[in-house]
């Protein structure tokens, strides 16, 4: 029984609806008498036709059908199904050229308790046609009644038994068509009193407003902007993200396992999640409305304070959790596919609430279902977009998406018994596409996950792991990443097809970007006066020591780019070299600050070499420019390093990739530029 309230979508107005691949088409289904017609009237009262059609199907079969229902009554099976069929047919075609959310009230079943069996009336076009089905779970007792007082539908008189019955068999086969058919089920139970019908209403309309915007894309839209609340709110902006999985990462137990123990159910997750659907956003919304299925609010807080009692987080974890409380540039975000509720109050209890934020699902209210795809997206974000370094810690192939997009990624891994059996073999997949991952044994007597060799041991109660996660991170290595004018200027440098001129223009403009966006402040600009076109003098800017500023292009591929930063800071001075000790010790010495540019920053060899020769003579200033930046290149090796140590060494570039960059001939973007592919 689920009690009516506000669905928690405050930012609803800003993640708009989407069109789902399908028309969104909500049956009202349940026995004769169970008060469909009267709901659907309702519902048009309560919720309008602006955005909602509304439909009985008796009412649309009458109207499509030659004489009517009565002429339809008399017809055969194969008939009937066949004017069934153009009936939902029309309903959709309807609600397309309008673009409303369908509500259709609709059998399933229909059982005379003079046969041993109902017949089936529910056809492949309602099961291809409808995304969700409302299943009207009125008490036979009351369903009696109402058919006893419908004077307008004459019904053949039926026992409780009978109707609790074929209620049971209706709910039990729609639960498991709906599955099948990428279809989202939930009973409602209507409250056999005069303020338990209202309830009915203001539910159902409630779960139609949902269903008419939640979609997959909805879904990831929202969960970002529930991501970007989330640091808006937080005092200062971290600089780390630690990202964890919530059951069997952060402690041994599974909470939904627990929740549905508590209520005893048996295995009702893992009969889902072992369907036909899968870990799809239908299997996790279906798993929302199991829940909200199974209790009401004031039932659920109960249930979830039950199941966090049970909940024992890991020491090393909450320790690691702790220390990283007491530093502001850290940040913890859990991201749950399980309950959200629960894991508040577990680390409530923990007196970590203050610094560790839960985003995640569990009822309508909440607005999000956590798939691995949204666990991705969010740490993708937290990279890409607010610029921080993230370290992810997961146990199941629901985690691996996450993983992947973390700049750490760390596999927790649990008991044998317990632990995701599928994760070895897709975990092993990860890592032959690329994945580095290390994975920490909680606790550290079970056996690792594969070999040690290609996913190292860790210890995060060592303090050489604990002052790698904690240590500040250099905000000196910006990325252009995400943005829409990035992604603008990255797409002519990866058209195969352009080469020569064309591509040293893309090129230069994207020195030009990059200088402009992001030198300008790295560097700072200063005030300088000028001649104004009226004749008088204004005030301009440029960027600081200019004159003394000198960008060295890395050549050959560097050449364009250092053009395009030399357009948009036109004192400076420009030179050439190939290798360091090229560069002249005049040019150095006068310099206030070095620009390094080069297109592709693949392992970091060469722009370490230039930055090591100009070290040993002068302490000034290093920006490097590139393209585009292995990523890997910055986490490890002599690049990483020194961007870690030298705090007058920053790093702009366009964007980063994961792809090794070992080019020759028409993959080497040198021979692309300047059109040399054919004499490599």
């Amino acid at each position: 029984a689920m009690a009516p309230r506000q669905l928690d979508h405050s930012t609803a107005s800003e993640v708009q609806a989407v069109p789902r691949g399908k028309s969104i088409i909500v049956g009202l289904y349940g026995i004769p008498g169970s008060g469909k017609s009267t709901l659907l009237k309702q519902l048009e009262q309560e919720v309008g036709h602006e955005a909602f059609a509304f439909f009985d199907g008796s009412q649309v079969i009458d109207g499509a059908v030659p004489g009517g229902l009565k002429a339809f009554q008399v017809m055969g099976k194969q008939d009937q199904d066949h004017w069934r069929q153009r009936a939902i047919s029309t309903i959709v075609k309807n609600c397309e050229d309008s673009r409303k959310v369908g509500v259709v009230a609709g059998h399933y079943m229909l059982w005379s308790e003079k046969e041993a069996a109902g017949e089936i009336v529910c056809t492949q076009n309602d099961l291809a046609s409808y995304t969700h089905i409302l299943y009207l779970e009125t008490r036979p007792e009351v369903v009696i009644g109402q058919r006893l007082g419908d004077l307008d539908r004459p019904r053949e008189s039926a026992t409780v038994n009978h109707l609790r019955r074929w209620q049971q068999q209706e709910k039990g086969q729609l639960r498991q068509l709906c599955r099948e058919h990428d279809i989202l089920f939930l009973p409602v139970s209507p409250h056999p009193t005069r303020v338990g019908e209202v309830s009915t209403l203001a539910k159902v309309s409630l779960l139609l407003r949902d269903f008419q915007y939640h979609s997959e894309k909805y879904n990831a839209e929202y969960a970002e902007t529930k991501l970007d609340e989330v640091l808006g709110a937080s005092l200062g902006r971290p600089e780390t993200m630690l990202v964890l999985d919530a059951d069997k990462t952060l402690a041994a137990e599974d909470t939904g396992t627990l929740f549905w123990q508590t209520v005893s159910a048996k295995q009702t997750l893992k009969t889902l999640f072992g369907g036909p659907l899968r870990y799809s956003y239908t299997a996790f919304r279906q798993a929302t409305l199991l829940y909200e299925e199974t209790a009401n609010d004031w039932e659920y807080e109960g249930l979830c304070q039950a199941v966090a009692a049970k909940v024992t987080l890991h020491p090393e974890l909450m320790s690691l959790l702790q220390k990283a409380a007491d530093v502001k540039h850290v940040g913890v975000i859990v991201l749950t596919s399980g309950l959200r509720r629960v894991w508040e109050i577990v680390l409530k209890t923990a007196n970590l609430s203050r610094n560790v934020t839960v985003i995640g699902g569990g009822r309508l209210a909440d607005g999000i279902v956590m798939t691995r795809t949204v666990k991705g997206t969010l740490v993708s974000r937290l990279r890409e977009h607010h610029q921080m370094h993230v370290w992810a810690f997961g146990d199941s192939p629901l985690d691996l998406d996450m993983l992947k997009a973390a700049d750490q990624a760390i596999v927790v891994v649990g008991d044998e018994q317990t632990r995701s059996q599928s994760m070895e073999t897709e975990l092993t997949t990860a890592i032959n596409d690329g994945l580095e991952a290390r994975q920490v044994l909680l606790p550290s007597n079970v056996s690792p996950r594969l070999d040690i060799t290609k996913v190292p041991l860790v210890k995060v109660t060592e303090e050489d792991f604990i002052e790698s996660v904690l240590r500040r991170r250099s905000p000196r290595v910006l990325i252009a990443g995400d943005r829409t004018s990035a992604k603008l200027l990255m797409t002519p440098t990866r058209n195969a097809d352009l080469a020569g001129p064309a591509l040293r223009t893309a090129h230069r403009q994207i020195g030009w970007y990059l200088a402009t966006e992001f030198l300008a402040d790295v560097i700072g600009v200063e005030r300088y006066t000028m001649p104004h076109v009226l004749g008088h003098s204004v005030s301009g800017y440029r960027l600081a020591h200019e004159r003394q500023t000198l960008i060295i292009a890395l050549m050959r591929g560097g050449e364009p780019m250092a053009m395009g930063v030399n357009d948009a800071f036109p004192s400076a001075s420009l030179a050439h070299a190939k290798h360091p000790d090229e560069l002249e010790p005049q040019n150095l010495h006068r310099s206030h600050t070095v620009i390094l540019v080069d297109s592709v920053i693949n392992t970091g060899k060469s722009v370490v070499e230039f930055v090591r020769h100009i070290r040993e003579q002068y302490p000034i200033p290093i920006v490097l420019v590139a393209n585009v930046v292995q990523d890997q290149s910055l986490l490890h090796g002599q690049l990483a390093q020194i961007l870690d140590n030298d705090t007058k060494i920053n790093l702009v570039a366009l964007r980063l990739s994961k792809t090794n960059f070992t080019g020759s001939g028409s993959t080497d973007t040198g021979n692309r530029l300047f059109n040399t592919t054919h004499l490599d």
